[in-house]
C-alpha cells in the first residue's frame, strides 16, 4: 500500500483548499526568507567594508550620515573640512594612519573618489588590469564599474557633478583609466578611484570657466590644461600644495586603543570637525532596522500561523468526510498505525510544499528588488546564495505540518471499521 501515493491524492482532490493553505504558508516563510538573506549580508558587508577604519572625520552634522557617505558610499557626504585641520589630525600622536577622501562627482551613478593609494591598500585590492594612478585625471575602476559601463583600459570619459545620476557633466577634462580592478565583493567595487588632485582641478577648471563666461572671455580647449595637470600626484598622505584646499573626510586608524577613548572627544569638542566610529553608527543603525525587521518577522508568523490553522482545519475536515475512506483502507489490511502515518503524509506534504515555494519566492522577491534598486545600494546582495538557516525555515514548516494533523491523525487512529461500515 503507497501511503505517500495515497496522501497526494487526497490533497489534489481539493485544489482550491490546498493551494490556499500552501499559499499562506509560503507567503509567511518568503517574508523570514528574504529577511533572513537581507539582514545576513548586509551585516557581513557592512562590517566587510568598515574593516580597518576606526574612525571617521568630516564636516558637523549627523554621524551616521559621515558613515554612510564616507565608508559605504550610500549618502550625501556631510560637507567638507579645511585641509590644514586634517593634516594636523595626522600628525596626532594617536593616529597610526589617515586617508583623506575627495567626493562629489559620479559616474553614471557611481562614486569618483578622490584620495591616494593607502585606500587601495586598506582593501586589500588585487588589479584584473592596468595599475594604480600616477598622474592628475587616471583613474582605476572597481569591477562592477567596469562591468556595467563597458569601459576598458585607456578609455575616456567625463564625470558628473554631485552623487546622483543627472547633474551636468564636467567636460573640461575627461579621466582616462589607468586600471581595473579584480572583484572584491566590498565598496571597491562600486567606484572610480582617482587622486585627490583630480577631484580638484576639475572643479577648478569649471569655476574658473564661469568666472570667464561672466567677463565676456573667449575660452580654448588648449588653455584649460595648466600645468599643475601634468604633475605627478601624492600617492600617501595629503597632497603638498599652497593653496587653501579642502577634503571631504579623513578615514583615520588609531595607534593604540587609548585613541578609541581620547580623540573622538578632542576632535569633537576642539575643532571645526566631527568624528564618528563606523563600529558604532553601525550598531546604531542595526538598532534602528532591528525594530521594523521584528515587525516584519511577526507579520511572517501571524500568517505561518494562520496557514497552520487553515491546514488543521482542512486536514479535521477532510477526514470527518473520509471516515468510510479509511475504514476502507482498515479493512484492506491497512492498520491505524498506518492511517496515522497517512494523515501525518498529508500535513507533512502540505508544509514542504509551501516551505519550498516560499524559499524560492523569497529568493525572487529578493532578486526583484535588486533589480529594481539602487546599484549603489542593492548591488552588493546576492539573491541566490542559500543559507544554512533556510534548512531550519523548512524544518519550522514540517513542525507545523506536524502539530497541524497532530489532532486529525488521532482521529483516523481511533476509526472504528465495524461503527463505519455499519453507518454506510
Amino acid at each position: 500500500m503507497n501511503l505517500f501515493k495515497i496522501a497526494w491524492k487526497y490533497l489534489t482532490f481539493r485544489p482550491l483548499s490546498t493551494g490556499l493553505n500552501v499559499f499562506l504558508l509560503a507567503l509567511g516563510l518568503a517574508i523570514i526568507t528574504v529577511l533572513l538573506l537581507i539582514q545576513d549580508q548586509f551585516e557581513k558587508k557592512m562590517n566587510q567594508d568598515a574593516a580597518g577604519i576606526d574612525l571617521v572625520v568630516g564636516a558637523k552634522g549627523s554621524p551616521l550620515q559621515l558613515i554612510l557617505s564616507s565608508v559605504y558610499h550610500i549618502d550625501f557626504p556631510t560637507g567638507n573640512i579645511p585641509m590644514d585641520e586634517a593634516q594636523r589630525l595626522s600628525r596626532n600622536r594617536l593616529v597610526k594612519n589617515v586617508i583623506p577622501l575627495a567626493l562629489g562627482d559620479n559616474y553614471q551613478g557611481y562614486r569618483i573618489v578622490g584620495t591616494n593609494h593607502d585606500y587601495l591598500e586598506l582593501y586589500g585590492v588585487e588589479f584584473g588590469e592596468g595599475e594604480a594612478w600616477e598622474e592628475p585625471f587616471e583613474v582605476v575602476l572597481g569591477a562592477e564599474v567596469a562591468k556595467r559601463s563597458g569601459l576598458t583600459l585607456g578609455s575616456e570619459f567625463s564625470g558628473s557633478h554631485g552623487i546622483s545620476v543627472g547633474s551636468h557633466d564636467h567636460d573640461q577634462h575627461n579621466f582616462i583609466v589607468k586600471g581595473i580592478l579584480s572583484p572584491r565583493g566590498n565598496v571597491v567595487d562600486r567606484l572610480v578611484l582617482t587622486s585627490i588632485e583630480s577631484v580638484w582641478y576639475t572643479h577648478d577648471e569649471e569655476g574658473g570657466e564661469e568666472e570667464a563666461d561672466e567677463e565676456g572671455v573667449e575660452h580654448h580647449e588648449e588653455e584649460t590644461h595648466h600645468d599643475h595637470f601634468h604633475h605627478p600626484v601624492a600617492k600617501t598622505g595629503f597632497p603638498q600644495t599652497e593653496e587653501t584646499r579642502e577634503v571631504t573626510t579623513v578615514l583615520v586608524q588609531y595607534r593604540s586603543p587609548m585613541a578609541a577613548v581620547q580623540l573622538p572627544r578632542m576632535i569633537n569638542s576642539g575643532t571645526s570637525m566631527q568624528a564618528a566610529s563606523p563600529s558604532f553608527e553601525i550598531s546604531r543603525l542595526f538598532e534602528l532596522l532591528g525594530i521594523g525587521i521584528s515587525l516584519l518577522q511577526g507579520i511572517a508568523f501571524i500568517l505561518i500561523g494562520v496557514s497552520g490553522l487553515g491546514i488543521f482545519i482542512a486536514l479535521y475536515n477532510s477526514l470527518k468526510e473520509r471516515k468510510y475512506d479509511l475504514a476502507i483502507l482498515r479493512a484492506l489490511g491497512a492498520s491505524s498505525m498506518q492511517l496515522v502515518i497517512l494523515v501525518f503524509l498529508e500535513g507533512i506534504l502540505l508544509t514542504f510544499l509551501g516551505a519550498v515555494i516560499g524559499i524560492g519566492l523569497g529568493h525572487g522577491f529578493l532578486a526583484f528588488l535588486i533589480s529594481q534598486g539602487d546599484p549603489m545600494m542593492t548591488s552588493s546582495l546576492e539573491p541566490w546564495i542559500f543559507l544554512k538557516q533556510e534548512l531550519w525555515i523548512v524544518a519550522y514548516a514540517l513542525g507545523v505540518g506536524i502539530i497541524a494533523s497532530a489532532i486529525p491523525a488521532w482521529s483516523a487512529y481511533q476509526t472504528s471499521i465495524a461503527k463505519q461500515l455499519t453507518k454506510a
